[in-house]
């Protein structure tokens, strides 16, 4: 799981058909005057993924996503990394088109933002150099998107009032088979991206359309097959085992 070099972002909707990230979405410079265009980029090229597959990078896509447009100078505040280092990660990611220059820079100071509104990649490919390379990006998301759930998710009283109650965690288990699975999975997806190309939800993209009280809300949708659950018992009707007995309670008096 590296790329070139070191450390990741924020997924608006990330996708790994296997698996769809988005670190933000359509930004206000990309859209232009039609807000519903957007590009979703489809990762197969092992060397891009492994670009993309870095903790640092994936936070520039993030604060991009938030910001709309930034220079490397004004990313490093935001992230608490050197200019120099973000400059460098912001060109690596210009270099395999996830973002490309805004225009408008003074001097050496150039805007970027992101070229995309939603990135996907498959984590089994037929390529076995891709398909690793899938696995450390599955790796960095994974690690990125859960840590963040675990950290707020688990800090519901520095919430802002009234999202404690509106927000929270659930899970849910089905028995598929694997084409059932496929079908959910596929609607479940589609419902998700239809909403989040919505109004006014795809307008609030833009830093200035949102309103005063809007802050980030994270959802994120999982969906894998439970390896370790323990095997049904025998049915044995014939045992001598006392029904009614709890194995877990104190033993009977002598």
């Amino acid at each position: 799981m590296t790329s070139e070099e070191a450390r990741p972002p924020d997924a608006d909707l990330a996708q790994n058909p296997g698996e769809t990230v988005d670190p933000g979405a359509t930004s206000p410079a990309e859209q232009g005057n039609d807000p519903g265009r957007g590009r979703q980029l489809d990762l197969t090229d092992p060397k891009a993924i492994r670009a993309l597959a870095h903790p640092l990078r994936w936070s520039l896509l993030e604060a991009l996503a938030q910001a709309g447009t930034l220079t490397a100078t004004q990313a490093s505040e935001m992230l608490g990394e050197s200019p120099a280092n973000c400059a460098f990660h912001l060109r690596t990611l210009a270099k395999y088109g996830f973002v490309e220059e805004a225009g408008g820079g003074r001097g050496r100071e150039r805007p970027w933002r992101r070229s995309y509104d939603t990135v996907s990649w498959r984590s089994l490919q037929g390529d076995p150099e891709a398909s690793q390379a899938a696995e450390a990006l599955d790796q960095v998301w994974l690690d990125r998107a859960l840590g963040r759930a675990r950290r707020n998710l688990t800090s519901k009283a520095s919430w802002p009032k009234g999202l404690s109650d509106a927000l929270g965690q659930s899970v849910s288990r089905l028995y598929l088979s694997p084409g059932e699975a496929e079908e959910l999975s596929a609607e479940i997806t589609e419902t998700y991206a239809r909403l989040l190309r919505s109004d006014p939800y795809r307008e609030r993209r833009d830093p200035d359309r949102r309103p005063a009280d809007a802050i980030p809300v994270e959802f994120i949708s999982l969906a894998y097959p439970v390896l370790d659950v323990p095997p049904l018992p025998e049915s044995d009707l014939g045992g001598e085992a006392d029904e009614g007995a709890d194995p877990g309670g104190p033993a009977s008096p002598d």
